[in-house]
């Protein structure tokens, strides 16, 4: 839940916009000052390096999956002459190293935490617990007996 100083903050800012809204004559005010309705939360909005690595990795993996499977088909089929196994051992080895789909890891989507990620949520542990306690996540529900 939001802090009592960030809501005090807000329900100001909203009782001054409503008493604006209500004196003025044109919208046009409305475009003009907005600050009553900035927030001072901290929102993350930019991916850091490791997250941009990661979605490299996983677009690159989509895009050489097919390939990707049908080189290991042959690969690992035995009944196939062993030249054409090592054929496609080597054009493996020559697809783009991030296509591999062993490189991907999974990452917290807000903190870009990899370790202790829950896979339904995308999310670490702590921000996980987090929004569990204050009941952002739908259908989530601490356990009691």
């Amino acid at each position: 839940m939001m802090s009592l100083t960030v809501l005090n903050t807000v329900r100001s800012g909203l009782v001054q916009f409503i008493a604006k809204v209500t004196r003025m004559k044109s919208w046009s005010l409305l475009q003009q000052d907005a600050s009553p309705l900035i927030q001072n939360t901290q929102i993350r909005t930019r991916y850091d390096h490791m997250m941009w690595r990661d979605l490299k990795r996983r677009k690159m993996s989509a895009e050489y999956f097919p390939t990707r499977m049908r080189l290991n088909a042959i690969r690992k089929n035995t009944i196939l002459p062993k030249e054409l196994q090592e054929i496609a051992d080597k054009e493996i080895a020559a697809l783009p190293r991030d296509s591999c789909p062993t490189r991907i890891h999974n990452r917290c989507i807000i903190t870009s935490r990899p370790r202790a990620v829950r896979r339904p949520w995308r999310l670490a542990r702590m921000v996980f617990r987090h929004h569990a306690d204050y009941n952002y996540l739908s259908g989530v529900t601490r356990s009691s007996w």
